[in-house]
């Protein structure tokens, strides 16, 4: 069985979250989708699932962190080039999202910029040249 990763989000507005994530590259999955919570799917085996805040509470008994306050993670997808992570982040920007909350970093073999989501959620965009990393 192919192993899959599913991102499990707690979002303050699901529609404004789903256009957001809709922008940067996923797809709504209607199945797992509902009016407290969007699948956004990136690839058969990357998946977001976006929860309502009351939603989420269904699945632990923690307190709800705040992302624009705390640093919680940070989550990194590849591209095919520097123009494409470039084109995500205007993308995402025009979608609500604030552009390099983080320094880019352009090191030749290895371009990346960040991108914060509408809860403060804080995502990479990296390209990198498979020919320097053999």
């Amino acid at each position: 069985m192919t192993k899959m990763i599913f991102l499990n989000l707690p979002v303050r507005d699901l529609q404004a979250a789903t256009n957001f994530y809709l922008a940067i590259g996923g797809t709504l999955n209607p199945q797992f989708s509902s009016d407290q919570a969007s699948s956004i799917m990136f690839s058969d085996s990357i998946g977001v699932m976006l929860l309502t805040h009351q939603h989420y509470s269904q699945f632990t008994a923690r307190q709800i962190g705040d992302p624009k306050r705390d640093s919680q993670m940070l989550i990194a997808l590849t591209t095919d080039s520097r123009d494409e992570v470039n084109a995500v982040i205007e993308k995402g920007v025009a979608a609500g999202g604030r552009a390099d909350p983080n320094p880019a970093q352009d090191l030749g073999f290895m371009f990346n910029r960040h991108i914060e989501d509408p809860d403060g959620n804080v995502w990479e965009f990296l390209w990198m040249n498979p020919s320097a990393m053999q």
